[in-house]
Parts: structure tokens; sequence; C-alpha cells
């Protein structure tokens, strides 16, 4: 059964664009569009880009024990 790391549900945010790049503080874009923009902005040419979005963190289940990795 395949697992989506992203939800289909995303509102625009220059954060996910393809015309922006995220700043070396990591607090604002840099767009080739608009410039330096908030990470929630959005303007008319915003593209989505699914590779700049971090999918969410999956739950580990911690109740492994050394029995379950013997042969």
């Amino acid at each position: 059964m395949k697992q989506n790391l992203f939800s289909d549900d995303h509102a625009p945010r220059c954060e996910y664009c393809e015309n922006g790049r995220l700043s070396p503080t990591g607090r604002e874009v840099l767009c080739r569009v608009k410039g330096i923009v908030s990470l929630s902005y959005c303007c008319k040419k915003y593209i989505y880009d699914p590779l700049k979005r971090l999918p969410r963190t999956l739950s580990a289940d911690d109740s492994y024990t050394a029995a379950d990795f013997k042969l």
C-alpha cells in the first residue's frame, strides 16, 4: 500500500513556489518576480513546486525488542 507523504491540499505560499528560493536566514524567500518576500506571501505568478515541501514525519513505533531482530 502506497502512503502519501504530501497532502493534496496546500495553501499557495512563496515558500513552495518555483520562482522563489529560501534565503540563507530561512525567514524570507528570494523571488525572481517580486524580490524579497515573506514565506507566506503569494502573487499571481505562483507556480507550485512539490519538491520544496517537506514530508510530514511518520510516527515511529518504539515497541520493537531485540527478539524482533533475531532469526
